[in-house]
């Protein structure tokens, strides 16, 4: 067995089994696993990362995979996190993202992992955020995360990145879902992808007028690029944006009050994990919680209650 210090010094000269292995132990929130991310922490922030959303079927797989190649050929070394549904059966992340980036998957300079959900205590944006930090610490210049959606965590995982890219496709309604996840909020570039399809137009002329209705803080106009991922159309406009926009955000000083605010969820989101955690593990019996789950929802007992019990039992007023 490897020990700790021994693989934060791997992970530094960029080993990509100490990589994949640390992350795996940020994924199962294996023992140790915390004190790696110690070390690594004073080795971040060195990267821009970039996270990419939106609906499925817009194209983002294929995006992340050009903007990747693209990078490649401006010599920036690029991690690739990729965050897909759990298998119901495995636990294991569905998609297989070694399959649909072949042409990233031999580069020595370019490391790609799925992170499936696997019901973890602390969620998936905690894990993808720890996950980040890893790649960060390693030296990759470029960290693209692809999220499978634009559920809630997939705004987390988003929130976290230096830059928040979101993909529409034209003519599938993906403009009114954006409002609905609140994605409208956190997007600094907008991309519409298989913009050779009919009404283009049309939903670049909406999203217009919907970025329109708001004024940013920092003073940022989000960008609208188009983009064809599968014919390479676009790709190089794209990473322009992404390069302007790392750019404005570091001459901004609201770039650190982001930075703040960042900082502040992500201790919230732990010391929550960290609560919860000692909650189940103290005050709770094996299967007591199913147990008052049941009771609850058959109305003899109220969750108002129930909740202060179990509060009682920790000392958590």
């Amino acid at each position: 067995m490897i020990d700790s210090s021994s693989l934060v010094e791997r992970i530094l000269v960029r080993d990509v089994r100490a990589i994949a292995r640390a992350i795996s132990k940020v994924e199962n929130d294996a023992p140790h696993a915390t004190e790696i991310l110690k070390s690594l922490f004073a080795h971040t922030g060195r990267g821009v990362t970039i996270g990419v959303t939106g609906a499925p079927g817009s194209g983002k797989s294929t995006l992340v995979d050009k903007l990747a190649l693209h990078y490649r050929g401006l010599g920036k070394t690029i991690g690739i996190l990729a965050v897909d549904p759990s298998s119901p059966f495995s636990g294991g992340a569905i998609l297989g993202d070694r399959i649909r980036m072949q042409g990233l998957a031999n580069d020595p300079h370019v490391f790609i992992r799925s992170m499936a959900t696997r019901g973890n205590l602390g969620g998936l944006a905690r894990a993808t955020v720890d996950a980040v930090a890893v790649l960060d610490a390693a030296g990759y210049d470029r960290i693209l995360v692809e999220t499978v959606g634009v559920g809630q965590d997939e705004v987390d995982i988003v929130k976290t990145a230096d830059v928040s890219v979101v993909v529409l496709v034209p003519g599938m309604g993906d403009d009114i879902q954006a409002i609905k996840a609140g994605i409208m909020e956190i997007g600094e570039i907008f991309v519409i992808n298989k913009a050779e399809r009919e009404g283009v137009e049309r939903t670049e002329r909406e999203l217009i007028a919907l970025l329109e209705m708001s004024e940013r803080s920092d003073g940022w106009k989000p960008l609208i690029i188009r983009t064809v991922a599968t014919q390479n159309r676009g790709i190089a406009e794209f990473t322009d944006a992404i390069e302007t926009y790392a750019s404005f955000r570091q001459r901004e000083s609201s770039s650190m009050e982001r930075r703040v605010s960042v900082a502040e969820n992500r201790l919230v989101e732990m010391l929550r994990e960290r609560l919860l955690r000692r909650v189940l593990n103290e005050a709770l019996a094996p299967g007591e919680l199913q147990e008052l789950a049941a009771a609850v929802a058959a109305r003899r007992r109220d969750p108002y209650s129930v909740v202060e019990e179990i509060g009682n039992k920790v000392r958590i007023d």
